[in-house]
Parts: C-alpha cells; sequence; structure tokens
C-alpha cells in the first residue's frame, strides 16, 4: 500500500506541478521577478488564503491593485493614514486589520529589508520542523502591530500561534512558497531545509489526508499537520511538503486518487 500510495502521490504532484494551474493564490507572487515583490505578495495572498477560492481570488485582485501591482515600493510608502483599505473587508479581517498589516510590512522592510532576516533571527537548524519559528515570527508581528492599534480578533485568525495548538495553514503554506523550489514554489528561502516545513493542513487537506490513510486524528491542529507531514516524510524525507498542492487540490476538485 505504501509503495502505490507513492507512486499515485508522484504522479498527481507531476499533474499539479505548473504555473499554469489555476486557481490558486500562488499565481499572484509569480506576477512578479523582483524578489522583494514576490516575498510581500507571496506573504500577503497566503494571509488571505481561506474561504471560497473566487472570493480569495477577487480579493486578492483588488489588493494587488491597490498596490498597483507594485507591492514592495507600496509597502515601502505606506502609512496608516491611508484610507486605501478603509472600504476592504474580508471575512474575518476588517479594514483596521489589513492597514496594521501594511504597516507592520512597512517597518519590517524598513528595519530588516526582507520577511526572511526577521524570520531567520528566530530558526535553528537543530529543532525538528519550523514550530518555534512561526511562533517568533507571528509573536512579533502582532507586537508591531499592537503598538498602533487593538491587536482584534481578526489579527490573531491572521497570525495564529502553534505554541497554542493551531495547524497554521496560511503561514506554512507562506513558507512552503519561500522554501521550496520547484515550477510552483519560489525557493527564496534558502537557508532554511525542505525538511523542516510542515504541511499546510485546512478541510480539504484533512479529508484526502484522512482517506488516504496520512492521518487519524480528526481536529485540526498543529499535531494534525505534524502527523501528516511524518508520514509523507516516509515518502520524500527531504521535501514531504512537495505534495501539498497535489493534495489540496484534489480534494478541491474533487479528484480521486
Amino acid at each position: 500500500m505504501t509503495d502505490n500510495l507513492k507512486k499515485k502521490l508522484d504522479y498527481h504532484y507531476r499533474q499539479f506541478n505548473g504555473k499554469t494551474i489555476v486557481p490558486d493564490p500562488v499565481l499572484f507572487p509569480h506576477r512578479y521577478a523582483d524578489y522583494r515583490d514576490i516575498e510581500i505578495s507571496a506573504f500577503v495572498s497566503s494571509l488571505f488564503a481561506y474561504g471560497n477560492i473566487s472570493q480569495i481570488l477577487k480579493t486578492l485582485d483588488e489588493i494587488h491593485s491597490i498596490m498597483q501591482n507594485r507591492p514592495y515600493e507600496f509597502t515601502l510608502d505606506f502609512s496608516l493614514n491611508s484610507k486605501v483599505f478603509d472600504k476592504l473587508k474580508y471575512r474575518f479581517y476588517t479594514p483596521h486589520d489589513i492597514k496594521l498589516l501594511f504597516y507592520a510590512l512597512n517597518r519590517i522592510y524598513v528595519q530588516y529589508d526582507s520577511l526572511k532576516y526577521l524570520f531567520l533571527l528566530y530558526h535553528f537548524e537543530k529543532e525538528e520542523n519550523l514550530k518555534s519559528s512561526i511562533s517568533f515570527f507571528v509573536n512579533n508581528i502582532i507586537d508591531i502591530m499592537s503598538k498602533k492599534g487593538e491587536v482584534t480578533a481578526g489579527i490573531k485568525f491572521m497570525l495564529p500561534d502553534p505554541m497554542k495548538s493551531s495547524a497554521c495553514k496560511r503561514m506554512n503554506l507562506f513558507l512552503r512558497w519561500m522554501v521550496r523550489k520547484d515550477n510552483i514554489d519560489f525557493g527564496l528561502w534558502h537557508e532554511i531545509g525542505t525538511d523542516k516545513l510542515v504541511i499546510p493542513v485546512d478541510t480539504h487537506v484533512a479529508r484526502i489526508s484522512k482517506s488516504l490513510g496520512l492521518t487519524r486524528r480528526k481536529i485540526i491542529n498543529w499535531k494534525m499537520a505534524e502527523e501528516i507531514t511524518g508520514n509523507l516524510k516516509k515518502f520524500n524525507p527531504y521535501d514531504p511538503v512537495k505534495y501539498d498542492f497535489a493534495i489540496c487540490h484534489i480534494g478541491m476538485n474533487k479528484k480521486k486518487i
């Protein structure tokens, strides 16, 4: 069963491993060539990657239009006095939340010049995975936000902490895009090994993973994400999360495996 499942997963990985795959939020950072444009677009796109896919893409298209398709320049010039997001809401995110997100990005790029640099300050190679690094990362961003406004329920949803059991689907998605390298993922964060990544788990991935025997857990949380990742390491110990895009879209498109 293990060899057969690996063959099926590898087949679907090859089927989905192309830039022309739609619909998916990863299409937005693929618009850019500059490192910082890609990084900002990917971060924002991942944070909005929940809910109905058509709503996700519509909202991200609006955000990128507001940024005039110049994410880095827009971020450097952004001020909390700006009214460009005053009418933009997305599910749990209010205009207040979105403005604080871009304020935090502005502060990070002014001080560190990249999200990667901030992330690596708290990344230690000997750790089993990125759980601790993610926790430090999100709490640093929230701390920046808190200096200029209320840390709302929307912000806490936007930047969950794996130390509090969250599966951190959107953060793991962003890290997959940044660390892995193939036709879909960018591989810009060379300092982090692909074996440290944890699969981004949402309802689609959880459902397919249960049907494949990759997890027995019922609750979608960090432990489920670790269990699925651990089982995928049996097929590829150095790059287990390579199968994420395929599993996710099998679930979304209701394909048979």
